[in-house]
């Protein structure tokens, strides 16, 4: 049983913390075990209703990958995935839009207001928050961002709600929904609202010099680091989109990006609001 006197000091450990970020954007990407996981689920909600309440900005961007897979599953619809990403032909592209847009989106709302927070859920299509164009043929209906208007986020915001955003885009090539990466898209938007952080939620503790051994955590990478760390194998497989999107958020002006471990419970406060950090986080080289 912690002491008064150990909660009192965790207390005290927050607050410069929170002064520091009260009235700053944090973009939190949630996905992975993270949603699976009741348990981890109600972990995010309470950790996000509080930094919210702190009066930290916090926004929050979602995929979906295995409800869609199962709902794919549901209809005897296959899965595929070239390169790492899920081909989209367009009977897969009604159920990312329904599931992600309608399902997913909704319950995370539900969540976070019967947990005492306030959201509000959006998709990448409302207000064309996220405007984009095909990726490559070769996996379908993708969407490579070309825009991103944040005012919708911005006015959930400036009203004292948490904007819950699905990773769905408007087509401004052709009058169609695309699919879109999560990460890529929460990067994009952190971008647009000039955020202090991004905050990725993955199933691993974070970058690993050896992806066996959970005690070869890199605590922290320049972002000029990265490419000897592609070049050397430390960031491989589904490390390098992930890698790219925190490099490219910072280049467009997010002050730093942290990949945490998403199956460790209130992940989020212990990384942003005390003096132990427990994922990898990038920076600009100084």
């Amino acid at each position: 049983m912690t002491s008064h006197a150990q909660q009192a000091q965790t207390l005290v450990e927050a607050l410069p913390y929170i002064q520091k970020f009260t009235g700053k954007t944090i973009v939190v990407k949630y996905g992975g075990n993270a949603m699976i996981s009741d348990e981890l689920r109600r972990a995010v909600m309470s950790d996000i209703i509080l930094l919210s309440l702190v009066g930290i900005r916090v926004v929050m961007v979602h995929g979906g990958g295995p409800e869609i897979s199962d709902m794919l599953k549901k209809l005897n619809h296959p899965s595929r995935f070239v390169d790492g990403l899920r081909y989209t032909d367009e009977v897969t592209m009604d159920v990312v839009q329904s599931v992600l847009c309608g399902k997913v989106n909704k319950n995370l709302v539900a969540q976070i207001n019967r947990l005492g927070g306030q959201a509000v859920g959006l998709c990448g299509m409302d207000g064309q928050l996220f405007q984009a164009v095909q990726l490559d043929e070769k996996y379908g209906l993708v969407g490579s961002i070309t825009g991103v208007n944040p005012e919708p986020v911005e006015t959930a915001l400036m009203t004292g709600y948490i904007p819950v955003v699905s990773t769905v885009a408007q087509g401004m090539d052709a009058d169609t929904a695309y699919n879109i990466n999560a990460d890529t898209a929460a990067a994009k938007l952190a971008e647009a609202l000039n955020a202090e952080k991004l905050i990725l939620l993955t199933d691993v503790r974070g970058l690993l010099r050896d992806p066996k051994d959970e005690e070869t955590l890199i605590h922290v990478v320049r972002t000029c680091e990265v490419p000897g760390l592609v070049a050397d194998g430390t960031i491989s497989g589904g490390m390098i989109p992930k890698m790219e999107c925190c490099v490219d958020a910072i280049a467009g002006g997010v002050e730093r990006v942290h990949i945490l471990d998403g199956r460790i419970p209130h992940s989020i406060l212990i990384e942003l609001l005390s003096d132990r950090g427990i994922g990898t986080m990038l920076e600009k080289e100084d």
